[in-house]
């Protein structure tokens, strides 16, 4: 592992108190600097203009059933994109699977955590890119998998989500979404419908939940949906 005060966490330990979380990947370790108390990034301004939330902050149980997934694919050659990189753990995880990545995110400190854990784990740095999904940009480009971990907090964002990954699928590629069920989610299907991209197959994927001295460890059931282009466009 890289030490600690390299620059770029040395740099973030001056805006965050930071804390640090542990996570097996397959046969991988990763080392995750995060911001100690995610709630107290919470910005009324922030949230008054455009519902914004600190959600990147916290290591969700779908990110880590989306690096264990793809931990088990070749990524070599291929191109990976994330829509909502968080504090990375499934960029890292696409890079020691081989995938060139591009990691996204709507908040400049993800984009800074992601590019800093890479560091910290002894990783290649990410080519990073900040990105708003209303204004989505026309030269992000189109990539062989496309995924997202977590990201159906709001029914409004749901809309959004499904032309991201309409925008972004190479023809021939795939899109991965994980959620753990928010209630939100349940329209995300009938969006894809609406929208036009294909739900291949959904299935769920166990993920441990690390316990602590108030709770113990659990087991939980995250859905994972595999995407796809339709049909016409994929031939193309």
């Amino acid at each position: 592992m890289i030490a600690l005060m390299h620059p770029a966490l040395a740099a973030l330990q001056q805006r965050f108190p930071l804390a640090t979380s542990r996570v097996q990947i397959a046969d991988w370790q990763f080392e995750l600097s995060r911001p100690a108390n995610p709630d107290d990034l919470i910005s009324e301004p922030d949230f008054d203009r455009d519902g914004r939330l600190p959600y990147w902050a916290e290591l969700w149980p779908s990110a880590t059933a989306m690096a264990e997934r793809i931990a088990a694919e070749k990524g070599r050659g291929r191109r990976l994109l994330e829509l909502g990189c968080g504090l990375g753990l499934v960029t890292l995880a696409a890079i020691r699977a081989g995938f060139e990545v591009v990691a996204t995110d709507y908040y400049d400190e993800a984009l800074a955590f992601t590019e800093a854990n890479a560091l910290r784990n002894g990783l290649a740095t990410p080519a990073t890119r900040l990105v708003d999904w209303r204004r989505f940009p026309a030269g992000l480009g189109r990539f062989d998998l496309v995924v997202a971990s977590d990201v159906l907090f709001e029914k409004p964002n749901i809309p959004l989500v499904v032309a991201a990954f309409l925008r972004s699928i190479l023809p021939g590629g795939e899109g991965w979404l994980t959620d753990p069920g928010r209630p939100p989610a349940a329209a995300f299907a009938a969006e894809c419908n609406s929208q036009g991209l294909r739900i291949v197959a959904k299935r769920q994927l166990p993920v441990v939940k690390p316990g602590n001295s108030e709770r113990p460890a659990a087991r939980q059931m995250i859905d994972f949906h595999e995407l796809a282009l339709p049909q016409s466009s994929a031939d193309a």
